[in-house]
């Protein structure tokens, strides 16, 4: 990979791991403030906080094939 393509990696990994800590953020004030009147509320945020996680965990498996495969 290019070093370019590599540098884009690495800014969708920083977006991703942006989005989820925004996510995580965002179950932390459920629990904090919400609970237990916003129970309905958990499947929504808590599936959105697992997405996100998800998305930066690939983007990051990503990154670090890719910095392997240019070594």
């Amino acid at each position: 990979m290019t070093a370019d393509e590599i540098r884009a990696l690495e800014k969708a990994v920083s977006k991703a791991k942006r989005i989820a800590t925004e996510r995580a953020g965002e179950l932390h004030d459920l629990v904090e403030d919400r609970l237990p009147a916003g129970y309905e509320e958990i499947p929504g945020i808590a599936q959105a906080t697992y997405d996100a996680c998800l998305a930066w965990a690939q983007a990051n498996a990503a990154l670090k094939a890719a910095q392997a495969e240019s070594a």
